[in-house]
């Protein structure tokens, strides 16, 4: 991939990561900061494969998306 779509990619995330803690509704919250977190992990292996952004942002993503299906069952 292009470095430079790569660099985009990570602003992206950035963005996202901060728009979540904007946000007030804890679903809104959760899928603005996944959407982010997806952008980190995109970022980290179209980087060179940057595993201080890859493995937290993953696991982020996985927290995330456990309270989004949980949430919807209450």
């Amino acid at each position: 991939m292009n470095p430079e779509i790569a660099t985009y990619i990570g602003y992206a995330a950035s963005f996202f990561i901060v728009l979540s803690f904007i946000l007030k509704d804890l679903t809104k919250i959760r899928i603005v900061n996944l959407i982010g977190c997806i952008c980190f992990v995109i970022y980290g292996v179209f980087s060179g494969m940057l595993w201080p952004v890859i493995i937290p942002n993953g696991i982020i993503c996985f927290v995330q998306i456990y309270y989004l299906l949980t949430a919807k069952k209450k």
